[in-house]
């Protein structure tokens, strides 16, 4: 009897170790595969990452990053490695109004999608004519199921609903730039409907927030490095790809090295940004997938994240939404994550998502007119002694929601065999978010076990939506002429 020797597994070999290239690792693991992980960098998490601060040595964000109840994906990828007690629930957002009042928006009675209707009501930083203008534009919104008409913007079609400057600025763009770090002159409605659907309004928990309880250098990095490696995967950092390589028949052979070694392998997994993965693939490859040239139109959108140690406590909320305002959205990591700075204060993380107007702007610039918002948002902001600061703009940080841009959003697999992508910019259903990233690895797995005879559905459904906004979102509406008159509807509550 002759023993035949055992051939050996097949070798997946991953380009970028942000989440989505992490999601399709992890999802591989303990599948009988040899899997390794390449990563140009010296850590895992891409750009939910953090740096160390050379004054402490204590990691820092490079920006704040949560996530939403309705983001199962990325929920279930955190229980699958074992980081999901590191994140905060937060049942409700508290908005700070211009006038310094507070506003908190949670869910209250009644079934979705009529369950955040309370809270919003008693908004105090917009009038019962905002109220009005708004509660008719989320209805036409979530009826408008073809989401706008072709290559129109979301300021154009909420212009074209009724909405006036005052709502557009302290609603509206309040939070779709947090949401999906893009203006409204430049979004896609369809992201925006999805947003405030699936985000807001199909399940009563949706929209809580997931804040994370430690740095995403631990979370991501460290953490994720050594529960790959427990699992025998080849993690290799500060290891660029100089390509992706063909055999002779236009397939994948393996990757090469910018060092000049090269690794073979049965699949190949690019988990990098949009703008360089056409530049990784052989030039035979690159025949292959004519689908990667529309990716010549996608954009990116910048975000900005100013880190400030003050000497004394300065934020008495946990975090805050900032209507109208320069900044968009303070963090208190004193309070989120017991980060006391060294001699005590207090530890704020803001946020300027789609921060355009920032790049013309030194750090010093940045720096101030964040402390001039604070000041105004909180007296003892005046009196505090800013210990140490930091300006962190990620200029690539999503791929930017312009309108058309799902058309050129290639799909995991390619027309390649063993050739797959990952990434937040493919087609994922869902905007460029950690969700998106998440599922987009998912969806490269699922690729490679039907190619290896063993089918395994990863992706995790949403968050079921509740009876009646299931019935009320899910079905197309006809089209009824309506324009009311917010002006007369507003005087019937006897104030503005």
């Amino acid at each position: 009897m002759t023993n035949h020797p055992t051939p050996p597994p097949p070798h997946v070999v991953v380009v970028g170790g942000g989440l989505a290239g992490l999601a399709t690792a992890a999802t591989l693991v303990d599948r009988g595969l040899r899997i390794t992980l390449l990563e140009s960098r010296p850590r895992l998490g891409g750009r939910a990452a953090s740096f160390t601060d050379p004054a402490t040595g204590e990691l820092v964000d490079n920006c704040q990053h949560v996530s939403m109840a309705c983001c199962t994906n990325l929920a279930d990828f955190c229980r699958r490695v074992g980081i999901e007690g590191l994140f905060r629930r937060e049942p409700a957002v508290t908005f700070l109004g211009p006038d310094g009042r507070t506003s908190t928006l949670k869910a209250g009675l009644g079934p979705a999608p009529f369950h955040l209707g309370t809270s919003f009501l008693r908004a105090n930083y917009l009038g019962w004519r905002d109220k009005l203008r708004v509660a008719y534009g989320l209805a036409r919104l979530a009826l408008d199921m073809a989401g706008g008409e072709p290559g129109e913007t979301f300021a154009d079609w909420l212009w074209r609903h009724g909405q006036d400057v005052r709502t557009i600025q302290l609603f509206w763009s309040t939070v779709l730039v947090s949401a999906l770090n893009e203006r409204l002159d430049r979004l896609d409605v369809g992201m925006a409907r999805q947003v405030f659907v699936d985000g807001f309004l199909m399940n009563r928990d949706g929209f809580q927030m997931e804040v994370p309880a430690a740095p995403l250098g631990d979370l991501y990095g460290r953490r994720l490095e050594a529960w790959l490696r427990d699992r025998g995967v080849d993690v290799r950092l500060t290891t660029g790809v100089r390509s992706i390589d063909a055999d002779e028949d236009g397939d994948v052979r393996g990757v090469t090295l910018r060092s000049g070694e090269a690794l073979d392998a049965d699949f190949v997994v690019a988990a990098v940004p949009f703008d360089r993965v056409r530049n990784l693939l052989a030039p035979a490859l690159r025949e292959r997938t004519p689908d990667l040239d529309g990716l010549d139109r996608m954009e990116s959108s910048p975000i900005t994240g100013v880190h400030l140690w003050f000497d004394r406590p300065v934020c008495p909320l946990d975090h805050a939404v900032a209507p109208g305002r320069f900044l968009h959205w303070v963090f208190n990591h004193t309070r989120l994550q017991g980060r006391e700075p060294q001699g005590g204060g207090e530890y704020l993380q803001v946020v300027i998502s789609a921060s355009y107007d920032l790049l013309w702007m030194n750090k010093e610039m940045i720096r101030d007119a964040v402390l001039a918002d604070l000041a105004a948002m909180w007296p003892a902001a005046k009196e505090a002694e800013l210990v140490r600061w930091w300006v962190v703009t990620e200029h690539g940080a999503t791929f930017a929601a312009r309108p058309g841009v799902d058309a050129i959003r290639p799909p995991q697999r390619t027309p390649v065999d063993g050739l797959f992508l990952a990434g937040d910019w493919t087609d994922t259903g869902w905007p460029a978010t950690m969700e998106g990233a998440v599922r987009s690895g998912y969806l490269a797995s699922q690729g490679i076990l039907e190619d290896l005879d063993r089918p395994s559905r990863l992706i995790r459904p949403d968050l079921a939506p509740g009876r009646l906004a299931g019935r009320l979102l899910k079905r197309r509406p006809e089209r009824i002429p309506f324009n009311p008159d917010f002006e007369e509807t507003a005087a019937g509550f006897g104030r503005d």
